[in-house]
This record gives structure tokens, sequence and C-alpha cells, in this order.
């Protein structure tokens, strides 16, 4: 009989990298899965929104959708045939997420679509109207407005992607409208309704914008009001493992189950089902956190400081706190700008639209925060994250050589504004 040093339930990218990382330590793993490997990320999520992203077309995009996704759905398959991995091909697991629907009638409409749904169109729709401006929203929004199709975005704040700077967030959509999507910002959807046009019709999206109730017909309505953790069907109660308000798994800076019941301090909730940071990369670097902690090994992963991306077009992206964060929070810091139409790399790749934003300690301190949106915004983000991970300042930032001409180069401007 085959000694099983840990279990893990999902797949997902913090599963498969838990097994992995685990494997390679000489722990014995058996990981259960009763859909396909990989998760949200790469079945439903970044991977296949990423593909249509730099699509030339809606044909092309689901074309290179029923390739790209096999073939990565291999490699975790090849990761999880470790001889020291057993996957259980079982459906007792935790997913990763679900789509969040807000109430309001006529969620039953046929016309209504998560990301799941619109990955699975097989023909372009004319009219696409996205409820919500988050990741998911302008992501989808910006493939399909490039596709061809007529884009409106319908968002409940006074701005796109609150978790990004505000000017960076304004300046995206400015440039986003001009490619032409339209946005409806501060406005709260009442209903979807099946629209009395002639010939097929649509459904009438029904919002509510400055006191004032307006009307839009779609020929596809994306429900993209962001994901909640799915924990449904474990019986968790009865284990006695209480959820969060938001139904996630309260865990502690281990990423094991908050509870003073030791017969539960085995238990361990990396991704999204612990509600912390709902992306994969987070979700892999918990799983390291926590077999490392398994292991009674010490790490220095940074959980404070988490990159993030948004793979429009043009990019955004950001790491550590936006301006406004700074200023609710009353910390003291500088502000740099520097901006992609003087940057000779983003000009000869004719891409002059775009900012980067780099905030500090006062008197060239520690860099703390990089909000960018532009050409390989993700790039700049993530050397940012990797100067706030060395406790980098930007005077010492002054003093790195950077290649030229490269687009990294507007980190080092930022730092000499």
């Amino acid at each position: 009989m085959t000694t099983t040093d840990l279990i893990i339930i999902g797949a997902g990218p913090g599963g498969y990298r838990a097994a992995e990382y685990a494997a390679k330590q000489g722990l014995k793993v058996a990981v259960f899965e009763g859909d396909e490997v990989g998760g949200t990320c790469l079945n439903v999520g970044c991977i296949p929104t990423k593909t249509y992203v730099h699509a030339a077309s809606f044909e092309e995009a689901r074309e290179r959708l029923l390739q790209v996704v096999p073939q990565l759905r291999q490699g975790v398959e090849g990761i999880l045939s470790n001889p020291n991995i057993t996957l259980v091909r079982e459906k007792a697991r935790f997913v990763d997420s679900e789509t969040k629907m807000i109430p309001v009638k006529g969620l039953d409409d046929p016309r209504l679509v998560d990301s799941t749904g619109l990955l699975a169109l097989e023909t372009l729709p004319k009219r696409l109207c996205i409820i919500g401006a988050g990741v998911i929203g302008m992501e989808f929004a910006s493939a399909f407005q490039s596709f061809g199709s007529e884009v409106t975005v319908i968002e409940f704040l006074k701005e796109c992607l609150p978790a990004l700077d505000s000017d960076i967030a304004k300046r995206l959509r400015k440039t986003l409208e001009k490619k032409g999507i339209t946005f409806k910002m501060g406005a709260g959807v009442k209903s979807l309704t099946p629209a009395l046009s002639e010939g097929e019709g649509g459904t009438n999206v029904v919002y509510e914008q400055k006191g004032k109730e307006e009307t839009i017909e779609a020929d596809v309505v994306l429900m993209a009001t962001g994901r909640k953790p799915r924990t449904e069907g474990l019986n968790l109660e009865a284990v006695g493992i209480t959820l969060a308000r938001n139904g996630s798994i309260p865990v502690d800076e281990n990423f094991q189950l908050s509870t003073l019941d030791s017969q539960l301090s085995s238990v361990y909730a990396i991704g999204d089902v612990n509600g912390k940071q709902m992306l994969a990369h987070a979700a892999e670097m918990q799983a390291i956190r926590a077999v490392n902690h398994i292991l009674g090994k010490k790490d220095n992963i940074r959980f404070d400081i988490m990159p993030a991306a948004i793979f429009t077009t043009p990019e955004a992206a950001c790491v550590g706190a936006s301006e406004d964060q700074l200023k609710e929070q009353g910390v003291e810091f500088e502000c740099r700008k520097a901006f992609y139409r003087a940057n000779g790399k983003a000009l000869a790749m004719n891409e002059p639209e775009g900012l980067l934003k780099l905030f500090s300690e006062p008197n060239a301190g520690k860099i703390l925060g990089c909000h960018v949106f532009g050409a390989h915004s993700a790039d700049l983000a993530q050397e940012a994250s990797v100067l706030m991970c060395m406790g980098t300042t930007v005077e010492q930032l002054r003093d790195m050589v950077h290649i030229h001409p490269t687009l990294s180069e507007l980190l080092l401007a930022a730092a000499e504004a």
C-alpha cells in the first residue's frame, strides 16, 4: 500500500504547482480533479482571453484556441505524470471560481453568457454588450472590438479597473473609446428583456445612468462582474469549516486553515477558494508557501507585492499601491511620470500611446508602486515588482543601466523625472 503525504483537491494553477513542487521535495502526492486539468486560467480564463487578444480575427482566435489550450493542458498532464504524483480523475474537488451574477431581472435570458459562454461562441456577435469594466470585461471588449463587433461596456463605478491607478485607467478607457468601444460609466443595469425589433432581434439591456433610464440592444450580453470562490459540494460544514461571508475559505499567512480545531491544522486552501488574490500566478506562489510550511521550510515570498496585468490593446499593468490608495492611506509619496511618446522603442514600434507612473517614498526613497498602460506594460510592471521585492530605491534605480532602445527605459526615465 502506497502512503500519500499530501492530498490536493483541484488541478488548477495552485494545485498542479503544489503537486510539482511537493513531488520534487520527495513527498508522495495524490491530486483529485474531475474536470480538465489547468483550472479556470488555462481552460476558460487568462490563456483563452490572451489568445483572443493576439488574434487578427474571430475565426483565427477560435482556431488558435482549439490548438493552444489542449497543448498547454498536455503540458500540465506531463507535470502530473511525475512518479511521486498520482492523478485521480474524480469529481471530489475544489474548483477555482465562478462568475458573480448581479441580481437583475432577466438572468435567464438565452443571450446572456459568462466568459466561458463567450469563448464557446462559434459566430461573431454583431452587437456585444458587456456588463462590468473589470479585467474580464475590458479584455473581451478590446478583443471583440478588434474582430469587428459593436461593443458597449456598462459599468456601475465611475471608472474602469478599480485596482488600477485612476489616471492610468481613464487614459486607457479613452484610448479604447477612440478605437470605437462605447462606455456607459456610473450606470447600473436594471433588467434584460427580449427585444421587439424586426428580424431575429436581440436583448434589450435596460440601465440607469444619472437618474435616467436608457436601453441598448445587443445580440450577446456578457456578464463580466468578476468571479467568486466555488466551494459548493464539498460538505465543508461536516468537517467544521466555516466559510467567510464572500464564500471563501479563511486561511492564515501560510494558507493554512484559520481554525482552533487541531484536527483541521493539516488543511490548506490556495488559489481562488481563499479569495485573497484571484490570480493564477498568486495561486502558484501560494502553493509554494503552503508546501514550504508543511515541510517546515522558510521562504521570502512577498505576497504584499503582487503584479497584475490587463491584456487589452494597449496593455495595462500594475504592482503596489496606486496614487489614489496612497492618498487614502495618508502615506507621503512622490509621483514620477514617463510617457511612451518620449521613448525611442515605443516610437519605433508605432506605439506612442502610454504612460508610466512610479510612486516612491519621499527623497527618491523605496519604490511603493508602478502603474502603467501602453505596449508591453506587463513587462514593465514585472521589472518594478522585482525592484520592490529587493527594497530598491529610486536613487538606486537611477544608477541601473538599461538597454537602449527598450521600453524598460521608461522606468529609468521616470526615476530621473
